[in-house]
Protein backbone atom coordinates (compact mmCIF):
# COMPACT_ATOMS: atom_id res chain seq x y z
CA UNK A 1 0.00 0.00 0.00
CA UNK A 2 1.09 3.28 -0.85
CA UNK A 3 2.67 6.15 1.71
CA UNK A 4 -0.03 8.72 2.56
CA UNK A 5 1.86 11.72 2.34
CA UNK A 6 -0.08 14.88 4.51
CA UNK A 7 1.34 18.36 3.94
CA UNK A 8 0.85 21.52 5.84
CA UNK A 9 0.92 25.27 4.87
CA UNK A 10 0.64 28.74 5.87
CA UNK A 11 1.83 31.75 6.58
CA UNK A 12 4.45 32.22 9.33
CA UNK A 13 3.55 32.28 12.76
CA UNK A 14 0.04 30.40 12.26
CA UNK A 15 1.57 27.58 13.75
CA UNK A 16 1.70 25.11 11.59
CA UNK A 17 4.28 23.24 12.91
CA UNK A 18 2.80 22.66 15.89
CA UNK A 19 0.12 21.41 14.16
CA UNK A 20 2.17 19.05 12.07
CA UNK A 21 3.67 17.51 15.10
CA UNK A 22 0.35 17.11 16.60
CA UNK A 23 -0.73 15.30 13.72
CA UNK A 24 2.04 12.90 13.52
CA UNK A 25 1.46 12.07 17.39
CA UNK A 26 -2.03 11.22 17.01
CA UNK A 27 -1.34 9.02 13.68
CA UNK A 28 1.20 6.97 15.86
CA UNK A 29 -0.65 6.90 18.78
CA UNK A 30 -3.43 5.24 16.79
CA UNK A 31 -0.80 2.33 15.90
CA UNK A 32 0.59 3.47 12.50
CA UNK A 33 3.88 4.44 11.46
CA UNK A 34 4.53 7.75 10.82
CA UNK A 35 7.75 10.12 9.73
CA UNK A 36 7.14 14.25 10.21
CA UNK A 37 9.32 15.39 8.02
CA UNK A 38 10.05 19.26 8.35
CA UNK A 39 11.43 20.93 5.06
CA UNK A 40 11.34 24.55 7.02
CA UNK A 41 14.36 26.64 6.92
CA UNK A 42 13.00 28.17 10.18
CA UNK A 43 14.04 24.39 11.69
CA UNK A 44 11.35 24.92 14.55
CA UNK A 45 10.25 21.52 14.52
CA UNK A 46 12.52 20.03 17.45
CA UNK A 47 11.75 22.94 19.38
CA UNK A 48 8.16 22.41 18.93
CA UNK A 49 8.52 18.54 19.95
CA UNK A 50 10.42 19.27 22.38
CA UNK A 51 13.48 16.77 21.44
CA UNK A 52 16.47 16.83 19.62
CA UNK A 53 16.52 15.90 15.44
CA UNK A 54 18.63 15.36 12.72
CA UNK A 55 19.43 14.79 8.92
CA UNK A 56 18.39 11.11 9.98
CA UNK A 57 15.02 9.82 10.68
CA UNK A 58 15.16 9.94 14.97
CA UNK A 59 12.91 7.66 16.57
CA UNK A 60 10.42 10.19 19.18
CA UNK A 61 8.19 7.49 20.70
CA UNK A 62 6.63 4.41 19.40
CA UNK A 63 5.86 4.18 15.83
CA UNK A 64 7.01 8.19 15.85
CA UNK A 65 10.07 9.11 14.19
CA UNK A 66 11.13 12.75 13.10
CA UNK A 67 13.66 14.39 10.89
CA UNK A 68 14.87 18.06 9.76
CA UNK A 69 16.45 18.04 6.03
CA UNK A 70 19.66 19.28 5.71
CA UNK A 71 18.75 21.44 2.95
CA UNK A 72 22.99 21.81 2.65
CA UNK A 73 23.28 18.42 2.61
CA UNK A 74 20.79 18.13 -0.34
CA UNK A 75 22.31 20.93 -2.05
CA UNK A 76 25.85 19.00 -2.10
CA UNK A 77 23.95 15.50 -3.63
CA UNK A 78 21.99 17.40 -6.35
CA UNK A 79 24.10 20.83 -7.69
CA UNK A 80 27.33 20.40 -6.21
CA UNK A 81 29.06 20.19 -10.27
CA UNK A 82 26.60 23.01 -11.09
CA UNK A 83 27.33 25.03 -8.07
CA UNK A 84 31.69 24.75 -8.80
CA UNK A 85 30.85 25.58 -12.16
CA UNK A 86 29.49 28.42 -11.60
CA UNK A 87 31.44 29.97 -8.79
CA UNK A 88 34.06 29.40 -10.81
CA UNK A 89 32.68 31.63 -13.86
CA UNK A 90 32.07 34.39 -11.51
CA UNK A 91 35.21 34.49 -10.03
CA UNK A 92 36.66 34.54 -13.54
CA UNK A 93 34.64 37.62 -14.30
CA UNK A 94 35.74 39.64 -10.70
CA UNK A 95 33.27 38.59 -8.55
CA UNK A 96 34.78 37.52 -4.80
CA UNK A 97 34.62 33.95 -4.01
CA UNK A 98 32.06 34.36 -0.86
CA UNK A 99 29.63 36.11 -2.97
CA UNK A 100 30.39 33.90 -6.11
CA UNK A 101 29.27 30.82 -3.80
CA UNK A 102 26.08 33.18 -2.88
CA UNK A 103 25.54 33.76 -6.04
CA UNK A 104 25.72 30.15 -7.31
CA UNK A 105 22.47 29.02 -5.91
CA UNK A 106 19.47 30.31 -7.01
CA UNK A 107 16.98 31.57 -4.31
CA UNK A 108 14.49 28.71 -3.20
CA UNK A 109 16.88 26.34 -4.50
CA UNK A 110 18.30 24.66 -1.02
CA UNK A 111 14.26 24.34 0.18
CA UNK A 112 13.55 22.81 -3.52
CA UNK A 113 15.62 20.22 -3.31
CA UNK A 114 14.95 19.45 0.50
CA UNK A 115 11.13 18.52 -1.08
CA UNK A 116 13.00 16.53 -3.65
CA UNK A 117 13.66 13.85 -0.57
CA UNK A 118 9.78 13.05 0.15
CA UNK A 119 10.36 10.58 -2.99
CA UNK A 120 13.20 9.08 -1.92
CA UNK A 121 11.46 8.25 1.66
CA UNK A 122 8.05 7.54 0.19
CA UNK A 123 9.84 4.70 -2.61
CA UNK A 124 11.71 3.35 1.02
CA UNK A 125 8.27 2.35 1.97
CA UNK A 126 9.29 2.04 5.89
CA UNK A 127 6.19 4.67 7.26
CA UNK A 128 2.50 4.32 6.84
CA UNK A 129 2.08 7.82 6.69
CA UNK A 130 4.53 10.65 6.12
CA UNK A 131 3.29 14.47 7.75
CA UNK A 132 4.99 17.40 6.12
CA UNK A 133 6.15 20.50 7.92
CA UNK A 134 6.52 22.80 5.05
CA UNK A 135 8.12 26.29 4.41
CA UNK A 136 6.13 29.05 4.62
CA UNK A 137 3.00 29.67 1.95
CA UNK A 138 5.28 31.94 -0.53
CA UNK A 139 8.27 29.71 -0.52
CA UNK A 140 5.93 26.69 -0.88
CA UNK A 141 4.24 28.09 -3.92
CA UNK A 142 7.28 29.44 -5.86
CA UNK A 143 8.68 25.54 -5.33
CA UNK A 144 5.61 23.80 -7.30
CA UNK A 145 6.46 26.33 -10.37
CA UNK A 146 9.39 24.46 -10.76
CA UNK A 147 8.26 20.97 -12.39
CA UNK A 148 7.08 23.37 -15.29
CA UNK A 149 10.47 24.65 -15.76
CA UNK A 150 12.13 20.50 -15.86
CA UNK A 151 9.29 20.17 -18.56
CA UNK A 152 10.43 22.63 -20.60
CA UNK A 153 13.94 21.56 -20.16
CA UNK A 154 14.12 17.88 -20.44
CA UNK A 155 11.65 18.35 -23.43
CA UNK A 156 13.19 21.59 -25.43
CA UNK A 157 17.14 21.68 -24.15
CA UNK A 158 18.15 18.41 -23.30
CA UNK A 159 17.23 16.88 -26.79
CA UNK A 160 19.22 19.28 -28.63
CA UNK A 161 22.01 20.33 -25.97
CA UNK A 162 24.64 19.49 -27.80
CA UNK A 163 23.87 20.80 -30.59
CA UNK A 164 23.49 24.39 -28.72
CA UNK A 165 26.53 24.20 -26.87
CA UNK A 166 28.61 23.18 -30.29
CA UNK A 167 27.22 26.35 -31.60
CA UNK A 168 27.30 28.84 -28.83
CA UNK A 169 30.86 27.90 -27.25
CA UNK A 170 32.70 28.82 -29.84
CA UNK A 171 30.84 32.51 -29.24
CA UNK A 172 31.30 32.38 -25.52
CA UNK A 173 34.67 32.17 -25.21
CA UNK A 174 34.78 34.52 -28.11
CA UNK A 175 32.55 37.60 -27.25
CA UNK A 176 32.22 36.90 -23.52
CA UNK A 177 35.64 35.20 -22.21
CA UNK A 178 33.34 32.47 -20.19
CA UNK A 179 33.47 28.75 -20.03
CA UNK A 180 30.13 26.65 -20.96
CA UNK A 181 29.15 23.84 -18.43
CA UNK A 182 30.75 20.58 -19.48
CA UNK A 183 28.95 16.93 -19.36
CA UNK A 184 29.12 16.52 -15.95
CA UNK A 185 27.31 19.64 -14.68
CA UNK A 186 24.43 19.31 -17.44
CA UNK A 187 24.22 15.78 -16.72
CA UNK A 188 23.26 16.95 -12.85
CA UNK A 189 21.06 19.49 -14.25
CA UNK A 190 19.02 16.71 -16.23
CA UNK A 191 19.05 14.65 -13.05
CA UNK A 192 17.24 17.24 -11.05
CA UNK A 193 15.00 18.21 -14.06
CA UNK A 194 13.87 14.41 -13.84
CA UNK A 195 13.52 14.26 -10.31
CA UNK A 196 11.53 17.47 -10.17
CA UNK A 197 8.91 15.79 -12.98
CA UNK A 198 9.35 12.57 -9.90
CA UNK A 199 8.13 15.30 -7.28
CA UNK A 200 5.50 16.83 -9.65
CA UNK A 201 3.83 13.12 -9.90
CA UNK A 202 4.25 12.44 -6.06
CA UNK A 203 1.62 15.84 -5.55
CA UNK A 204 -0.47 14.96 -8.31
CA UNK A 205 -1.30 11.64 -6.24
CA UNK A 206 -4.48 12.66 -4.83
CA UNK A 207 -5.69 9.30 -3.59
CA UNK A 208 -2.30 9.65 -1.33
CA UNK A 209 -1.10 13.05 -1.55
CA UNK A 210 -2.91 15.78 -0.16
CA UNK A 211 -2.31 19.50 1.50
CA UNK A 212 -3.64 21.07 4.50
CA UNK A 213 -3.89 25.08 4.63
CA UNK A 214 -3.45 26.33 8.38
CA UNK A 215 -4.50 29.69 8.90
CA UNK A 216 -5.61 31.88 11.87
CA UNK A 217 -8.73 33.68 11.97
CA UNK A 218 -7.49 37.11 10.91
CA UNK A 219 -8.37 39.05 7.79
CA UNK A 220 -4.69 39.23 6.77
CA UNK A 221 -3.71 35.73 7.18
CA UNK A 222 -6.99 34.44 5.88
CA UNK A 223 -6.90 36.34 2.84
CA UNK A 224 -3.20 34.77 2.35
CA UNK A 225 -5.25 31.03 2.78
CA UNK A 226 -7.67 32.34 0.23
CA UNK A 227 -4.90 33.29 -2.76
CA UNK A 228 -2.90 29.93 -1.72
CA UNK A 229 -5.63 27.66 -1.98
CA UNK A 230 -6.52 28.90 -5.92
CA UNK A 231 -2.93 28.73 -6.68
CA UNK A 232 -2.30 24.87 -5.54
CA UNK A 233 -5.24 24.38 -7.50
CA UNK A 234 -3.98 25.91 -10.11
CA UNK A 235 -1.23 23.49 -9.65
CA UNK A 236 -2.65 20.57 -9.12
CA UNK A 237 -2.45 20.03 -5.87
CA UNK A 238 -5.21 18.62 -3.79
CA UNK A 239 -6.30 20.53 -0.50
CA UNK A 240 -8.28 18.46 1.64
CA UNK A 241 -9.15 20.91 4.63
CA UNK A 242 -7.81 23.82 6.32
CA UNK A 243 -6.98 24.15 9.90
CA UNK A 244 -8.33 27.33 11.48
CA UNK A 245 -5.83 27.63 14.52
CA UNK A 246 -5.33 30.00 18.07
CA UNK A 247 -9.33 30.55 18.48
CA UNK A 248 -10.73 32.21 21.65
CA UNK A 249 -13.01 30.17 23.84
CA UNK A 250 -16.43 31.76 24.31
CA UNK A 251 -15.21 32.58 27.53
CA UNK A 252 -13.02 34.82 26.73
CA UNK A 253 -13.72 38.20 29.12
CA UNK A 254 -14.62 41.98 27.91
CA UNK A 255 -10.97 42.76 27.10
CA UNK A 256 -10.87 39.80 24.22
CA UNK A 257 -14.68 39.92 23.39
CA UNK A 258 -14.06 42.01 20.67
CA UNK A 259 -11.30 40.03 19.14
CA UNK A 260 -13.41 36.37 19.53
CA UNK A 261 -16.60 39.17 17.58
CA UNK A 262 -13.73 39.27 15.02
CA UNK A 263 -12.50 35.94 14.42
CA UNK A 264 -16.15 34.40 14.10
CA UNK A 265 -16.66 36.86 11.27
CA UNK A 266 -13.11 35.58 9.76
CA UNK A 267 -14.64 32.08 10.89
CA UNK A 268 -17.73 32.69 8.56
CA UNK A 269 -15.69 34.49 5.89
CA UNK A 270 -13.37 31.11 6.18
CA UNK A 271 -16.62 28.67 5.28
CA UNK A 272 -17.77 30.27 2.85
CA UNK A 273 -14.67 30.56 1.20
CA UNK A 274 -13.32 27.13 1.20
CA UNK A 275 -16.48 25.01 1.16
CA UNK A 276 -17.13 22.02 0.97
CA UNK A 277 -13.54 21.48 2.43
CA UNK A 278 -13.73 20.60 5.77
CA UNK A 279 -12.37 23.01 8.58
CA UNK A 280 -10.58 22.00 11.42
CA UNK A 281 -10.75 24.86 14.78
CA UNK A 282 -8.38 24.18 17.43
CA UNK A 283 -8.31 26.93 20.18
CA UNK A 284 -6.32 28.92 21.54
CA UNK A 285 -4.65 27.03 24.50
CA UNK A 286 -3.81 28.97 27.82
CA UNK A 287 -0.20 28.46 27.16
CA UNK A 288 2.72 27.68 24.30
CA UNK A 289 1.93 24.43 22.09
CA UNK A 290 5.61 22.84 23.27
CA UNK A 291 6.27 19.28 24.16
CA UNK A 292 4.38 16.46 24.36
CA UNK A 293 1.25 17.31 26.19
CA UNK A 294 0.67 20.43 24.63
CA UNK A 295 0.72 19.05 21.49
CA UNK A 296 -1.40 15.60 22.09
CA UNK A 297 -4.20 18.23 23.58
CA UNK A 298 -3.81 20.19 20.10
CA UNK A 299 -4.46 16.68 18.46
CA UNK A 300 -7.07 16.08 20.70
CA UNK A 301 -8.67 19.31 19.61
CA UNK A 302 -8.61 19.06 15.28
CA UNK A 303 -9.50 15.45 15.11
CA UNK A 304 -11.69 14.78 17.81
CA UNK A 305 -14.16 13.86 14.87
CA UNK A 306 -11.50 13.01 12.45
CA UNK A 307 -8.97 10.42 11.41
CA UNK A 308 -5.58 12.68 10.99
CA UNK A 309 -4.41 10.27 8.34
CA UNK A 310 -7.30 10.40 6.04
CA UNK A 311 -7.99 12.33 3.11
CA UNK A 312 -10.70 14.65 4.56
CA UNK A 313 -12.02 15.62 1.22
CA UNK A 314 -11.92 13.71 -1.70
CA UNK A 315 -12.90 15.05 -5.23
CA UNK A 316 -13.22 18.36 -6.70
CA UNK A 317 -13.70 21.46 -4.21
CA UNK A 318 -12.29 24.01 -7.00
CA UNK A 319 -9.92 23.97 -9.99
CA UNK A 320 -8.37 26.56 -12.18
CA UNK A 321 -7.17 26.15 -15.68
CA UNK A 322 -5.59 28.57 -17.44
CA UNK A 323 -3.76 28.67 -21.05
CA UNK A 324 -3.42 31.42 -24.19
CA UNK A 325 -7.17 31.27 -24.59
CA UNK A 326 -8.44 32.43 -20.99
CA UNK A 327 -9.20 30.75 -17.55
CA UNK A 328 -11.77 28.01 -16.88
CA UNK A 329 -12.68 27.49 -13.54
CA UNK A 330 -14.22 24.62 -11.78
CA UNK A 331 -16.16 24.78 -8.09
CA UNK A 332 -17.62 22.13 -6.69
CA UNK A 333 -21.47 22.95 -6.05
CA UNK A 334 -23.08 20.25 -5.22
CA UNK A 335 -26.95 19.61 -4.52
CA UNK A 336 -28.17 23.02 -6.00
CA UNK A 337 -29.88 23.75 -9.54
CA UNK A 338 -29.03 26.31 -12.05
CA UNK A 339 -31.41 28.82 -10.50
CA UNK A 340 -29.95 28.66 -7.35
CA UNK A 341 -26.46 30.42 -8.42
CA UNK A 342 -25.26 33.73 -9.06
CA UNK A 343 -22.55 34.69 -10.38
CA UNK A 344 -20.32 38.30 -10.23
CA UNK A 345 -17.35 39.73 -10.31
CA UNK A 346 -16.19 42.25 -7.33
CA UNK A 347 -12.99 43.62 -7.62
CA UNK A 348 -10.11 40.75 -8.13
CA UNK A 349 -12.61 38.10 -6.82
CA UNK A 350 -15.11 35.78 -8.55
CA UNK A 351 -18.00 35.76 -6.41
CA UNK A 352 -20.34 32.64 -6.72
CA UNK A 353 -24.15 32.79 -4.73
CA UNK A 354 -25.62 29.15 -4.19
CA UNK A 355 -28.92 28.95 -2.29
CA UNK A 356 -27.87 31.93 -0.37
CA UNK A 357 -24.50 31.20 0.57
CA UNK A 358 -21.61 32.89 -0.72
CA UNK A 359 -18.30 31.98 -2.09
CA UNK A 360 -15.41 34.75 -3.14
CA UNK A 361 -11.88 33.04 -5.42
CA UNK A 362 -9.39 35.05 -5.13
CA UNK A 363 -8.27 35.49 -8.65
CA UNK A 364 -4.19 34.74 -8.99
CA UNK A 365 -3.04 38.54 -10.24
CA UNK A 366 -2.52 37.64 -14.06
CA UNK A 367 -5.61 37.18 -14.35
CA UNK A 368 -7.46 39.19 -11.98
CA UNK A 369 -8.87 41.44 -14.96
CA UNK A 370 -10.56 38.87 -16.65
CA UNK A 371 -14.14 38.43 -17.02
CA UNK A 372 -16.90 35.43 -16.82
CA UNK A 373 -17.80 34.61 -20.44
CA UNK A 374 -19.88 32.22 -19.43
CA UNK A 375 -21.29 28.84 -16.75
CA UNK A 376 -22.89 25.69 -16.87
CA UNK A 377 -23.44 23.13 -13.98
CA UNK A 378 -23.66 19.81 -14.78
CA UNK A 379 -23.00 17.05 -11.76
CA UNK A 380 -22.67 19.46 -9.11
CA UNK A 381 -19.72 21.20 -10.40
CA UNK A 382 -20.07 25.06 -11.59
CA UNK A 383 -17.74 25.12 -14.68
CA UNK A 384 -17.06 29.03 -15.28
CA UNK A 385 -15.18 30.54 -18.23
CA UNK A 386 -13.26 33.50 -17.93
CA UNK A 387 -11.62 36.17 -20.77
CA UNK A 388 -9.49 38.77 -20.68
CA UNK A 389 -11.56 42.35 -22.02
CA UNK A 390 -11.46 43.15 -25.95
CA UNK A 391 -9.14 45.66 -25.04
CA UNK A 392 -6.59 43.84 -23.72
CA UNK A 393 -7.10 40.70 -26.16
CA UNK A 394 -6.32 43.61 -29.19
CA UNK A 395 -3.36 44.13 -27.35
Amino acid sequence: MATRIVLYTGKGGVGKTSVAAATARRIAADGRRVLVVSTDPAHSLADVLGAPIGAAPTALAPGLDALQLDDRAELTRHWSAVRAWASRTLVGRGVDRISAEELSVPPGLQELLSLLRLVELREAGTHDVIVVDCAPTAETLRLLSFPDLAHWWLHRVVPRQEELLGTVRPLARALLDITLPDRTVLDEVGRLMESLLQMRALFLDHEHVSMRLVTTADSVVVAEARRTYTALGLHGVATDAVVVNRLFPDDVGPYFAGWRAQQQEQLREIEEAFAPLPILRAPFFDREVVGTDALDRLGDALYAEHRPEAVLHAGLAQELQIDEDGARLRIAVPLVDRDDVALRRSGDELVVEVAGRRRAVLLPPAIAHYRPTGATLRDGVLDVTLRPPPSTEAQ
